[in-house]
């Protein structure tokens, strides 16, 4: 087991995200085994849930004309505008059935507000309104973090680049994410993570 100070944060591994649901990352599942694995390894080990309201505005659906994957400009900037996922208590936005729950001390449920999209862990995506990841992981004094899970290129990368920023020390393993990949993200998230200090793990 690592040390008392390190956790594992394991980032929206839900089932639309995974092949077949709504919104699927390419081999999403495949990392699941590993991440399993990985979670035996710390003491301290938190999962994160998109937790979206219908009526959410990040949903292309919900703006009339508007198509998946295009850019409108928000009061906190721009936002993709995804297809429907996620939705509060849908079987899309539920953990996949082949992850290990059962070690997780914390569940982070993050993108529940209507009119702003969360994609960190730490904070909503206008990088002001918290979610309370950093004050449970201060009480437990843990400084160091590992993050794994879907997809590479926004939650994930947008946790890392927020932790780091917080002053944790971060790791970002990318054999156990996968990424969406859209229009050159990941090599961007990956560019933006190693330059704000992320570890960025092959």
């Amino acid at each position: 087991m690592r040390q008392a100070h390190e956790a594992l944060i394991v980032i929206d591994l839900q089932n639309d995200f995974c092949p077949g649901g709504a919104l699927a990352v390419a081999d999403g599942d495949a990392i699941i085994p590993q991440i399993n694995a990985l979670m035996a390894e710390f003491g301290c080990v938190v999962l994160t849930q998109d937790w979206h309201p219908a009526d959410h505005s990040s949903f292309a659906a919900n703006h009339p004309g508007a198509e998946a994957f295009s850019l409108i400009e928000m009061p906190y900037g721009p936002q993709v505008l995804w297809p429907v996922h996620c939705v509060q208590g849908s079987a899309g936005a539920e953990f996949h059935a082949d992850l290990q729950t059962d070690p997780a001390q914390l569940i982070v449920r993050k993108g529940f507000r209507a009119g702003i999209d969360s994609y960190s862990a730490f904070f909503e995506n206008d990088h002001k309104t918290p979610t309370g990841l950093e004050g449970y992981l201060r009480a437990r004094g843990i400084t160091t973090l590992t993050l794994v899970g879907l997809a590479t290129d926004f939650c994930v990368a947008y946790s890392a680049l927020d932790a780091a920023e917080l002053g944790f020390s971060v790791k970002l393993l990318e054999r156990a994410c996968r990424a969406i990949d859209l229009n050159g993200s990941l090599a961007e998230a990956r560019a933006k993570c190693i330059a704000a200090g992320v570890q960025w793990v092959v």
